[in-house]
């Protein structure tokens, strides 16, 4: 299947995600939502079976919904830690490069773990609260699973 990453846009469109060295925007952090606490493992050693550059790790949980993505960003990293979360399955990337971005999907696939949501910060989702990304990735996914397409 081919790696088909979409990022949101400020006008609500979406943009294919390249293959640039060239540094996204935010810092450098991965927020991953829904995750049990024996899943944050797999996460901490992530980039160094993959040949990674460590990236620091926000774990979301239920608290966090109404936090906006660039108050979540902000936590330190590994928030969360150890905590099972029951929100929707997702994984939102900042400040890598479009290269890493590949690679981390590519990885991500060879955990077995089921299909997340999948985000990258933009200067317009930093002030959307978790609760409310998750939401329009949601629908999103639905309407791209749409088989009336």
């Amino acid at each position: 299947m081919p790696m088909q990453m979409e990022k949101i846009m400020s006008q609500g469109s979406f943009e294919k995600v390249g293959t640039s060295s060239e540094r996204m925007y935010g810092p450098r952090k991965i927020a991953l939502c829904g995750y049990t606490a024996s899943e944050h493992k797999v996460f901490i050693q992530l980039p160094e079976r993959n040949q990674l550059t460590p990236l620091p790790l926000v774990f979301a949980e239920e608290a966090d919904l109404e936090k906006t993505l660039g108050e979540i960003m902000a936590l330190p990293d590994k928030s969360g830690l150890g905590k099972d979360s029951h929100i929707s399955r997702a994984v939102i990337l900042s400040g890598i490069t479009e290269e890493e971005l590949h690679t981390i999907m590519k990885a991500y696939r060879g955990l077995g773990l089921p299909k997340p949501l999948w985000a990258v910060l933009t200067p317009v989702s930093e002030n959307w609260t978790l609760s409310e990304l998750l939401e329009e990735l949601t629908a999103e996914s639905k309407a791209l699973n749409d088989p009336k397409r």
